[in-house]
């Protein structure tokens, strides 16, 4: 039997199973239809008693299932944030998919639909009941309440990890999404597979409460913003600056959008503490905002006129995309001197061609270099973060391009002062071409060398620049590094990867990684389009090949620039240690852009170790104002017996460290008056290279594996929990450094670990988003559990 026919009758068959189940769901409860359950009319009486949807019923979904049901990454896209997400439903697309050939759909909450019903022909399917509002039928013909019951009548097993036979915590793990009529099928299936799925179950006093608000009818409805005058009247100052008439404003405007539409905004100097987005709107202010979405930020608006607008973020806050951007009156000022005082012209605006409005230095080429400079720079970490979190929650591809750990440092923007710098980048822009160019279904073939070859124009053509137009430049020093003003702590970052996701936290954490790099104004702009403004998520395989391309570029200018402070020899020392192994395409683009051989370092070194004496010159060069709040034996809140004893696990290196996986925390019981301690543990992973994109296993180095012991958390997405007294931390270092098994890793989580299935787990969970708050109130947002080991 041809294997077409095979495959059409059980097609055929599976149809007919669907449409059975959907008939006798029918007739049992009539038809679907979310009008049901968007008329208030509709919503069933109940005689228990209706929980309060804001205090009693939201706090149970955003703690033990927004934790797993946030942002793009949420299984089977139920994103649960917001009422209007749990209205939304499910759908059995994955937004993540490395291999598509065309740009998928978009399915953005808030923007590519306006109703339910649009959202019901996009193919999601509901998980509240939408058929005839009554008791039985809101309970039973919900999937929400039927995985909550499936997981009460078969709670996980709690000792040891979980069967493997029975669960994927895999990365790019299948996914199931049953509709109400293929429940019962994968009820019987997959027994164990209720929610939460893969941890433990809620409370009989939880349970009871999401029971009787499903079976009242599941009222709910998004936060809505409650402004005082002071408030309103500050939303009032930054519309009427962001929506001036003239070519100049509107400009600068398009471009503080382009860069701040994914911030989650607050002001700062009032006690309200709400945050909202910067939107296109075809609505000027003092009219309700008309929303324009676009793929990208910089797509055509379809209107004759622009304006922006802020309006109330209505979703619970998830760490993994929550990127804080604080407005005030000092900022309002300085941005009116910058971008509108500054002595510029703006003969006509750019179009929104897309070879045009994909090129920053294109578009943008009129307002002056230092001025957006100086945007981007005065908050560095939002600038960097919006690679790692930004459109895509957890990374991207590009980030199988970046160490696991390194340290960031930016050129002052003072130095060296380029009069022509702004001539320089319009001329040179078409050499500065990014892939966003070539839409979200690119093909994949021109990569590598056509990047090459227009990388190596730019960087040879600023040479060139620096050698004709300054000739009292002798070459890189320590004052090139910029110092923060002197209060700014976005002076020096630090970047963590965790595999498929990172962080970016201010400060020189840890010891001294094996790689760093110093920033320039062209570099940043381009990462920010390259990963931020110009990636999208939905995009095709060759979108997300080139992206990851070309960043390759970009990680090694970075890399370049720091490299140039240091002697020649040990420049190229460095160069070849950071790629061993790499194909020869590599060393020959490096020596195609070359360190400029007439640009020496003009430091003085006096050890047989430059890197680590300039790693210090750095460091002395930012006292005062890199963020110490990270660090181990800086922090107040840690007693001197817990310092060493983490600064001792710090210091562990070599392949025992493999068994450990990306990132854990630690919560660490003190002596009062001493408050409990979270603590971020994150493995460094060590590569021979990381020029790869499917060789990451090969390059493996695992006896360079390294440790940083961090205050505080810096992971999003936690891979394993620990908890332990201060007592036990010789025994759990100790433990640590004995690695050289699974079975010696599972015994360690055995003695201090809390699985998954650990029936404290929620107990443990609430503790650390409380005191994740306590520390952190304005970058706080709830973790995600998706990554959590099971050994």
């Amino acid at each position: 039997m041809p294997r077409s026919f095979i495959v059409s009758l059980l097609l055929l068959i599976v149809t007919g199973c669907s449409f059975l189940a959907t008939q006798q769901w029918d007739k049992r409860f009539g038809p679907s239809s979310p009008i049901n359950r968007a008329s208030a009319a509709s919503f069933a009486v109940s005689n228990t008693d209706v929980p309060d949807y804001l205090r009693e019923v939201k706090p149970i979904i955003d703690n033990r299932c927004v934790v797993c049901h946030g942002c793009y990454d949420a299984p089977c896209q139920l994103k649960l944030e917001s009422m209007t997400g749990l209205e939304r439903g499910a759908n059995k697309e994955r937004v993540y998919d490395g291999a598509r050939l065309l740009a998928a759909n978009l399915t953005r909450l808030y923007e590519d639909a306006d109703s339910t019903e649009q959202w019901r022909l996009k193919g999601f399917f509901p998980v509240l009941n939408e058929r005839e509002q009554s008791e039985p039928a809101n309970q039973q013909a919900s999937v929400l309440m039927q995985m909550l019951e499936l997981k009460q009548r078969h709670p996980l097993p709690s000792n040891g990890p979980l069967p493997d036979s029975q669960f994927d915590f895999a990365l790019d793990r299948s996914q199931s999404c049953p509709s109400i009529e293929e429940f019962d099928t994968y009820a019987a299936d997959f027994p164990l597979a209720g929610m939460p799925y893969g941890l433990p179950g809620l409370s009989q006093e939880e349970h009871q409460t999401l029971t009787n608000w499903i079976t009242s009818g599941a009222r709910g409805f998004d936060l809505s913003a409650h402004f005082s005058p002071e408030l309103s009247a500050q939303i009032a100052d930054w519309e009427t600056f962001l929506n001036g008439n003239d070519n100049k404003n509107q400009l600068a405007s398009r471009y503080i959008f382009e860069h701040l539409y994914l911030a989650n905004l607050y002001f700062d100097d009032g006690a309200e503490r709400q945050f909202f987005r910067l939107v296109r709107s075809a609505t000027p202010p003092g009219q309700p905002v008309e929303r324009i979405s676009s793929r990208r930020p910089f797509d055509d608006p379809g209107v004759k006129r622009v304006y922006y607008r802020l309006i109330f973020y209505p979703e619970t806050i998830v760490a993994k995309n929550h990127m804080p951007y604080a407005l005030n009156k000092a900022r309002l000022s300085k941005w009116r001197e910058w971008f509108l005082g500054s002595d510029y012209a703006v003969p006509s605006l750019p179009s929104y061609d897309l070879a045009t409005s994909a090129n920053p230095f294109k578009t943008f080429q009129h307002i002056p270099p230092k001025i957006r400079y100086r945007f981007m720079l005065e908050e560095s970490q939002y600038t960097i973060m919006g690679f790692i979190k930004g459109p895509v929650c957890r990374g991207q591809t590009a980030l199988n391009v970046i160490n696991d750990q390194f340290w960031v440092f930016f050129v002052d923007p003072d130095y060296p002062d380029i009069a022509e710098f702004a001539d320089f980048l319009a001329n040179n822009s078409d050499n500065l071409d990014l892939p966003a160019e070539r839409d979200s279904s690119a093909g994949a073939l021109a990569g590598w060398l056509t990047y090459s070859e227009k990388q190596q124009a730019y960087l040879k053509a600023q040479d060139q620049l620096i050698k004709t137009k300054l000739a009292r430049y002798k070459g890189p020093d320590i004052n090139m590094v910029w110092q923060g003003d002197g209060d700014n702590p976005n002076a020096a970052l630090t970047v963590f990867r965790h595999f498929d996701n990172a962080t970016v936290a201010q400060g020189l954490i840890g010891n001294d990684p094996k790689t760093a790099w110093v920033i320039t104004y062209p570099l940043l702009e381009r990462i920010h389009y390259l990963l931020v403004a110009g990636f999208d998520v939905y995009g095709n395989v060759g979108h997300q090949l080139l992206t990851r391309t070309y960043m390759d570029f970009l990680r090694m200018e970075g890399e370049q620039t720091f490299l140039s402070l240091l002697p020649k020899e040990t420049a190229h020392q460095e160069l070849a240690y950071w790629y061993r192994g790499a194909e020869d395409i590599v060393p020959t683009y490096f020596k195609g852009a070359g360190l400029s051989e007439q640009w020496q370092t003009q430091l003085t070194f006096s050890s047989d170790n430059p890197k680590a004496e300039l790693y210090q010159k750095l460091k002395s060069h930012l006292d005062g104002v890199r963020n110490l709040n990270h660090d181990i034996d800086t922090n107040l809140h840690l007693s001197p017996t817990t310092q060493r004893h983490l600064l001792g696990l710090q210091n562990q290196r070599g392949k025992h460290l493999q068994w450990l996986p990306d990132s854990s925390l630690l919560i660490i019981e003190q002596e009062p008056p001493l408050r409990p301690a979270v603590i971020s543990l994150l493995h460094n992973k060590a590569h021979q290279n990381i020029t790869s994109l499917l060789l990451e296993g090969r390059n493996r180095l695992v006896d360079e594996d390294t440790l940083t012991v961090a205050n505080g958390i810096l992971t999003t997405y936690p891979n394993a929990l620990f908890k332990l007294g201060n007592e036990a931390l010789p025994g759990f270092n100790q433990r640590v450094a004995r690695l050289q098994s699974a079975q010696d890793y599972q015994a360690l989580v055995d003695a201090f670990g809390v699985r998954r299935n650990n029936p404290n787990f929620w107990a443990l969970s609430d503790e650390l988003h409380k005191l994740y708050r306590q520390q952190e109130p304005i970058s706080y947002g709830l973790l995600d559990y998706n990554r959590l080991e099971n050994r």
